[in-house]
């Protein structure tokens, strides 16, 4: 089917209901639910089985699960900058890098084809991109992080932000009441365009500080450590002292990991509970049925995995990340193993709502996908991090390299997901690693980056922990400072 004829066939989806009835058939809203920080197993859905997600998990099992969904990376150490620019705008890390200046956003496309947008939560690619992408924001944070209790809120009035003022409240509080005042003021008018709204919680981010009455909500020594824990990652390959890396100390104790867990899986409790509280309103209005809901994170985390914390580094888990796609023509209690990308997302959302396909978008439409007509979209992934990692994976294999140590690790995913036993050294797999060297370069020249895979000039492997010194930085409240430094 050629294009043309593709979104003419979208187009007569709309437009036999209006020659029948005479009245134009709306598109579905859009609810997209984005968390910060939040690794693809820690949710119930997954098959973890002690954090408490209910809320999620019924909308998992209302929609379609993407089990290997991931963010490409990123070249700064904050990833979150931009996944979420990717995930924005459609495109790939190296046509968008974290800036969104002059680049046509997911909302603006929404908009221009007759939604309603409106935006609460984070926002981390520029002021006045998040202007030119919403009709209307409330408690809008510009930033990457900050205290959960002192978060810098803005309105949207008048097509501009107004300056920030610490509104009393805990982030994920704020973000989701703002959201259901929108929801209902929207279902009393007269709904004449359908809705875009995005809700960008702050957490789990860290600070992992939980709400007051949620700390203690999960036992510690009734968590498990990560079954790749490590009380150090075995060789450097960047800065082993980027910020997300002070949030415990050297080693990386079991008690230490327990307890940063803890802290972790009540966060994400705590947001699932105004997840629901989110689902209720939609319910309670009468807008449930006819709502798209995206639930998605912009990267995973460490956590003592692989003896790192943070997510900069390419590690499964903390380039993939939780996605669930439910609502009108997705099929429920779904389970995809299609290798998708979170910039997969723009493309995908505007085919089930029966838009024209963006135009310049690298995502892949997960339409047929998610309809059953394909099981994959792509073959392979890559993922980056700055100019020190580089990686590659397919169904059953993943390949890392390190251009400033020379090093190479290759995972024999089916068998070993947690990545821990490294088949590179074994003359068995030479094959399987000139395969995965010859993609990865392959990846390399479609992306456009040109980075070398061995520099110039090599760097050590070798490093020493404990001449590291933990840092708080200034966001760090009294109980993380009491607690972990």
């Amino acid at each position: 089917m050629t294009k043309i004829q593709l979104q003419m066939k979208r187009a007569l989806f709309f437009i036999i209901p209006f020659l029948i009835t005479g009245v134009r058939a709306q598109q579905p809203n859009i609810l997209f639910i984005l968390a910060d920080d939040q690794r693809a197993d820690a949710v119930g859905y997954s098959g973890n089985g002690y954090i408490r997600t209910p809320n999620i998990d019924a909308v998992a099992r209302e929609g379609t699960v993407f089990a290997n969904a991931y963010v490409m990376g990123g070249h700064i150490g904050a990833i979150c900058a931009p996944s979420r620019a990717m995930l924005m705008s459609g495109k790939s890390l190296f046509n968008v890098y974290d800036k969104l200046d002059g680049v046509t956003t997911m909302p603006m496309y929404f908009h221009a084809n007759g939604y309603e947008t409106f935006g609460t939560g984070k926002w981390h690619n520029g002021i006045k991109t998040f202007e030119a992408s919403f009709q209307r924001g409330e408690n809008v944070f510009i930033g990457g992080m900050c205290n959960h209790y002192e978060v810098p809120c803005r309105s949207l009035v008048d097509g501009k932000l107004t300056a920030p003022t610490t509104k009393a409240g805990y982030s994920t509080d704020l973000f989701a009441d703002a959201a259901i005042q929108y929801l209902t003021q929207y279902a009393s008018g007269d709904q004449k365009k359908p809705f875009f709204c995005y809700v960008a919680f702050t957490a789990p981010h860290d600070p992992r500080s939980p709400r007051e009455d949620d700390i203690g909500m999960y036992e510690a020594d009734q968590i498990p450590l990560p079954g790749n824990y490590k009380p150090y990652h075995p060789f450097a390959f960047d800065n082993m002292q980027i910020r997300d890396e002070h949030l415990a100390p050297w080693p990386r104790t079991p008690a230490v990991i327990r307890e940063s867990l803890a802290d972790y899986y009540a966060l994400i409790s705590h947001l699932d509970k105004r997840f629901g509280d989110i689902i209720n309103t939609l319910k309670e209005q009468g807008l449930f049925e006819q709502t798209i809901i995206v639930y998605a994170a912009d990267n995973g985390l460490a956590i003592g995995s692989h003896g790192l914390l943070g997510k900069q580094n390419l590690y499964e888990h903390s380039m993939k990340v939780p996605l669930i796609i439910s609502g009108p023509g997705v099929p429920k209690t779904a389970v995809s193993d299609a290798l998708v990308y979170l910039f997969d997302v723009f493309p995908t959302m505007t085919a089930l709502c029966g838009l024209p396909a963006p135009n310049g978008v690298d995502g892949m439409d997960l339409k047929p996908v998610i309809t059953g007509e394909a099981k994959q979209v792509r073959n392979s992934l890559f993922t980056v991090y700055r100019h020190t990692v580089r990686a590659v994976r397919t169904t059953d294999w993943k390949l890392i390299r390190y251009p400033e140590r020379d090093i190479t690790q290759l995972f024999d995913l089916k068998k070993d997901p947690l990545e821990i036993h490294d088949l590179s050294k074994d003359t068995v797999y030479g094959d399987k690693m000139a395969e995965m060297l010859k993609l990865l370069k392959g990846w390399q020249r479609e992306a456009g980056d040109k980075a070398p895979l061995t520099a110039s000039e090599l760097l050590p492997a070798a490093y020493d922990p404990a001449m590291f010194k933990q840092v708080p930085d200034k966001s760090q409240p009294p109980y993380i400072l009491e607690k972990y430094f």
